[in-house]
């Protein structure tokens, strides 16, 4: 076995026979590992979960890391950076499954509908128990973020008759306007939108973009919607809001912890949706993120530049 190099993988996500097949005659041994990860001869790690500067100096032979997730907040970039190891995303994977799952937390704050069941699941018989339940055509939504997945839910929401404003300081105005869209800044969207969903990568940044000053901008009695990232949005401030009717309903499928802890419980309210990091779910997307990711590590490998690369390594030999 000498002179063998070892490629890790994180389950249950990727399944070790899977990994084999596609890194079949690249002379990697390919195993399932388990934390802490130590050993010289490690060179790739197939991961969903976080991974910190620790983590990569147990492993000095590392060159490559490749996360089976859209964003990469997850992976300590900079250490990655200084000691050259690629890091590789999957940033097209579950694009439709998000945004169709966006879409159907929409409907389900708009339409009352999880309200209306626990309301009759308590042993209730009444239509109103919801409240005010607006028109869809009467709803102007507000997309934050406008890469992948928010343009695909600008298709959709535009396909269902809404007004649809986005806010993105990345993307331009025209190009926004192309979209047939209303380009906005996040201070106008939050004024003058009625729904407002989240679609932008968590950054040092953008930690609480939507804390207590945002929330008070929203129009009272308007929804929010998070299948981004959970550090994205304040929780203690968006609960407030709900408390204070502010907000008429919230949806998170993300949360700060995941998953919820005895010191970090999951938040509970009678108009909060929340999902368990759920939206980019579906057999197929399941498939398709642990093979992107693998063909990363095969790329490295193979000395080619990978797909998906937020970090570039040593140079391709």
């Amino acid at each position: 076995m000498a002179g063998i190099k070892r490629v890790l993988v994180e389950a249950p996500l990727f399944e070790v026979d899977v990994v084999r097949g596609l890194l079949a005659g690249t002379d990697v041994q390919v195993e399932l590992g388990s934390r802490p990860w130590t050993g010289n001869d490690v060179i790739g790690l197939l991961v969903w979960q976080s991974v910190n500067e620790a983590d990569m100096a147990r492993l000095p032979a590392l060159r490559v890391i490749a996360t089976a997730t859209t964003g990469f907040d997850n992976i300590d970039t900079e250490a990655a950076a200084r000691r050259r190891i690629w890091v590789c995303n999957v940033p097209e994977y579950c694009v439709e499954e998000v945004a169709d799952s966006t879409i159907a937390l929409l409907l389900a704050l708009l339409r009352g509908v999880v309200v209306l069941d626990r309301a009759v699941r308590a042993g209730g018989w009444d239509d109103h128990a919801a409240g005010p339940l607006p028109r869809l055509s009467d709803t102007r939504l507000g997309i934050v973020g406008f890469g992948r997945i928010g343009r695909a839910v600008a298709r959709r929401a535009q396909a269902l008759g809404l007004e649809t404003w986005v806010s993105d300081p990345l993307v331009s105005q025209e190009k926004i306007a192309a979209a047939g869209v209303t380009p906005a800044s996040l201070e106008d969207l939050l004024r003058h939108c009625d729904a407002v969903t989240l679609h932008l990568p968590l950054t040092k940044d953008n930690d609480n973009l939507i804390g207590r000053a945002q929330l008070a901008l929203m129009g009272r009695g308007s929804y929010l919607i998070n299948a981004a990232r959970g550090p994205l949005v304040d929780l203690d401030a968006l609960l407030a809001a709900l408390d204070a009717g502010q907000l008429a309903g919230a949806a998170l499928d993300v949360l700060t912890v995941e998953p919820p802890t005895r010191e970090h419980r999951a938040p509970s309210h009678p108009r909060l949706i929340v999902t368990p990091h759920s939206a980019w779910y579906s057999p197929a997307a399941e498939r398709e993120v642990a093979r992107q990711a693998t063909l990363s590590v095969r790329a490295v490998l193979e000395g080619r530049e990978p797909d998906g690369a937020v970090v570039r390594g040593r140079p391709p030999h």
